[in-house]
């Protein structure tokens, strides 16, 4: 089950988002990309930095957020079609098929 925590983007780093990206569109709420849990959240912004990260955005409760290029998780679900995580590279949280997997 994914966290059900949302974050308004800051216009200033909206703005910084799409300098260092490149993207042509930022969205303005992010939700956290993990599964439910306690401690910071990450919201996924643009994966279009370079090959192999992303820009999410990184926040603890109401703590000021901030911007942070992250490399993906290479981790991939068993077998041979093998879904890849959506998530970055070191999360402590289940990968993004394990639900999938579950069901």
């Amino acid at each position: 089950m994914r966290c059900a925590h949302w974050r308004r983007v800051p216009i200033d780093l909206a703005r910084e988002a799409l300098e260092k990206s490149g993207a042509t569109y930022v969205d303005r709420a992010v939700q956290c990309q993990l599964s439910a849990h306690e401690g910071e959240h990450f919201g996924l912004l643009t994966d279009t930095c370079a090959y192999g990260t992303a820009l999410w955005l990184r926040w603890h409760g109401t703590d000021e957020a901030e911007l942070v290029v992250l490399p993906d998780c290479p981790v991939v679900a068993p077998g041979p079609d093998g879904e890849g995580c959506c998530l970055f590279a070191g999360h402590a949280e289940q990968h993004t098929w394990e639900d999938a997997l579950k069901g």
